[in-house]
C-alpha cells in the first residue's frame, strides 16, 4: 500500500513551513491528505497572497514538482465523513504545522471539534506518529502544560526553531531545517538537510 501522510494547517502564522513540507512530500510516491481549518485558509491566503486549492497553488505559483505516483487529497475541516476521521483509515503519521495554540489545546484535551483535531486524536489513540509544530512566542504556562500533555499522550512537539550549523543563506534554508526534522520524525527520506557530522562540522579527529 502506498504510504499515507496527513498534514494539518491551522490559523497560526507560518504557511511557508507547510508549503515547503508539501513540496517535499509530493516529490515522492506518497498519498498526502491535507486538512486546513477555516482560519488556516484565511491566514494562508494572507501570507501567500493566493487563494484556492493548495494543489493548484503549489504547482502554478511555487513551482512544486509532483511525482507521477504522488497524490494530494484536500479535505474540508468540517467533513467528518472524510477518510481521516476514522481509526480504520491506515496511515503513517500526521503533522500539524503551523499548529495554533487553540488546536494544541484541543488536542491536549481530546476535543475533536473538527476533522483536523479528530485525526490528531486518532493518532494518539491508535499510537501513530503525531507531530505538532506550534508557532507562538513567548509561551505561557498553559501553552507549556498543553505541550507536556500531548507529549505524555505520545505526540511530538517540534517547535520551528532552526539551527544554524548548516550555515543558512536564505529563508528557505531556515524553513527547510524545520521541515527536514518533521520528515525525519515521520520516517520520510529527504535531501533537505544532511546529518550532523557531514556538513562542515568541526571535528576532533577521526579514530
Amino acid at each position: 500500500m502506498k504510504r499515507r501522510i496527513i498534514v494539518g494547517i491551522t490559523g497560526a502564522s507560518g504557511i511557508v513551513y507547510a508549503l515547503n513540507l508539501l513540496r517535499a512530500l509530493i516529490r515522492q510516491p506518497l498519498e498526502v491528505h491535507l486538512i486546513m481549518t477555516r482560519d488556516g485558509r484565511k491566514v494562508a491566503a494572507h501570507e501567500m497572497a493566493q487563494e484556492g486549492r493548495m494543489a493548484a497553488i503549489l504547482e502554478a505559483h511555487f513551482g512544486a514538482e509532483r511525482h507521477p505516483q504522488a497524490r494530494l487529497v484536500e479535505h474540508e475541516a468540517d467533513n467528518y465523513f472524510a477518510a481521516p476521521a476514522s481509526g480504520s483509515f491506515r496511515h503513517d503519521g500526521m503533522v500539524v504545522l503551523p499548529c495554533s495554540m487553540k488546536t494544541l489545546a484541543a488536542v491536549a484535551s481530546g476535543l475533536a471539534g473538527n476533522l483536523l483535531t479528530r485525526a490528531a486524536d486518532i493518532c494518539l489513540k491508535e499510537r501513530r506518529p503525531l507531530v505538532l509544530v506550534p508557532r507562538e512566542t513567548p509561551l505561557s504556562r498553559l501553552h507549556l502544560e498543553n505541550m507536556l500533555r500531548v507529549t505524555k499522550a505520545g505526540g511530538i512537539i517540534l517547535p520551528p526553531a532552526p539551527g544554524f550549523y548548516h550555515r543558512p543563506s536564505t529563508i528557505d534554508d531556515l524553513v527547510n531545517f524545520v521541515v527536514a526534522r518533521v520528515l525525519d520524525h515521520l520516517g520520510i527520506p529527504h535531501d533537505l538537510l544532511n546529518e550532523w557530522g557531514t556538513i562542515n562540522a568541526p571535528t576532533d579527529g577521526i579514530v
